[in-house]
């Protein structure tokens, strides 16, 4: 389980660096936090590889959440400033009457006029943040592929597998000697 759970994770590193791939992204922090969990149940079975690794993948789960919660806050940002001119210029309309054209005056006195600068501040701090945090996870994740924590855990797993099939099969010869 969890050389799978691993293999998981490093599955969407190459398109999770891309910055825009905010979907894979969240994909990654959702295999990270699976390969934490399995590991956080049999960290014990592989020794300081394991435990390595599961903070690892809570320091990859951690800051991919923070994208992710960008990607959320731009999304609702957004949808809220779309929600806020389509009422505007109902508004506006409205008021319009029965005059044949608009008079530019009345989209001045909008009555969420003020609200757009305050959304666009807001939306311009989240994405600045959003590529921060993305900076800092392909940091995170470059620096964990040079300190070789993935495969020393994929080695430690490994050799568990072999060790319990040889086992398995002393265990058999054991068996076969005996009857």
């Amino acid at each position: 389980m969890v050389l799978v759970r691993l293999e998981e994770l490093r599955s969407f590193a190459p398109d999770a660096l891309d910055a825009d791939a905010s979907g894979v992204q969240h994909d990654m922090r959702i295999a990270a936090k699976r390969l934490r969990y399995v590991l956080e149940t049999t960290e014990l079975c592989f020794g300081v590889p394991a435990r390595l690794a599961r903070k690892r993948a809570r320091e990859l789960q951690g800051l991919l959440g923070e994208v992710h919660d960008c990607d959320v806050m731009l999304s609702r940002i957004e949808r809220h400033l779309a929600e806020v001119r389509a009422a505007d210029a109902e508004a506006v309309r409205v008021r319009a009457g029965e005059a044949p054209d608009l008079d530019p005056a009345l989209a001045a006195r909008a009555p969420h006029r003020t609200a757009y600068r305050g959304l666009d501040v807001l939306a311009v701090y989240v994405e600045a943040r959003r590529r921060l945090l993305f900076e800092r996870f392909a940091g995170l994740w470059a620096e964990q592929q040079a300190a070789g924590d993935w495969e020393r855990l994929e080695q430690a797993a490994e050799d568990a597998l072999r060790e319990a099939s040889e086992l398995r099969g002393k265990k058999a010869r054991v068996r076969v000697t005996l009857a």
